[in-house]
């Protein structure tokens, strides 16, 4: 890389930090009392497999966001899966998803909470199988924190599309982990 493309890609990084805290804030949020991630490494990870991808010089925003919300998926479902690693102690187990719902509201315990993520991943590559569309929002959605609006621009649909797949997402992810 030259000396210019690496001023160009920390430019980029820098002006996109406060959106990727913001996601991954987002994200936490709904779960954060059932991890034991961050914010701030959540998003320091991130950079750092953004960094190293070639892709993103020829991305557009929306492109950017849409796979940092992949990115971020990936580090909390790893983060999920070594936590939750037999060689710790751990095991993963079928988590229903009123229980997931009754963690996310009441805040559950960490493992509980990393099942659920494991369980979502799970049913998210069920989804990709069926319709990547779908599992693309139900992704930025749920992984990246996205608002409609975010997905419809990133994915250069209208909001109302985004409400439709997001309904039909959450039906299929539903089935999916039952």
């Amino acid at each position: 890389m030259r000396a210019g493309e690496a001023a160009a890609e920390d430019g980029l990084f820098a002006a996109a930090y406060g959106d990727l805290r913001r996601l991954a804030h987002a994200r936490l949020r709904v779960g954060g009392r059932n991890t034991l991630l961050q914010t701030t490494s959540l998003v320091h990870e991130a950079y750092l497999r953004l960094a190293r991808s070639a892709d993103l010089r020829s991305q557009d925003r929306g492109a950017f966001f849409a796979y940092a919300s992949k990115v971020m998926r990936s580090i909390i479902v790893n983060s999920a899966e070594q936590r939750l690693a037999r060689k710790r102690g751990g095991h993963v187990e079928g988590v229903p998803w009123s229980t997931q719902i009754e963690a996310e509201v009441a805040g559950g315990n960490v493992a509980e909470g990393e099942q659920i993520v494991l369980r979502v991943h799970e049913a998210l590559g069920v989804l990709e199988d069926a319709d990547p569309r779908l599992a693309q929002v139900a992704q930025m959605r749920y992984f990246g924190g996205f608002e409609d609006k975010e997905i419809a621009q990133s994915l250069g649909v209208s909001v109302r599309t985004v409400r439709r797949d997001w309904e039909k997402a959450r039906v299929l992810l539903i089935a999916a982990m039952q």
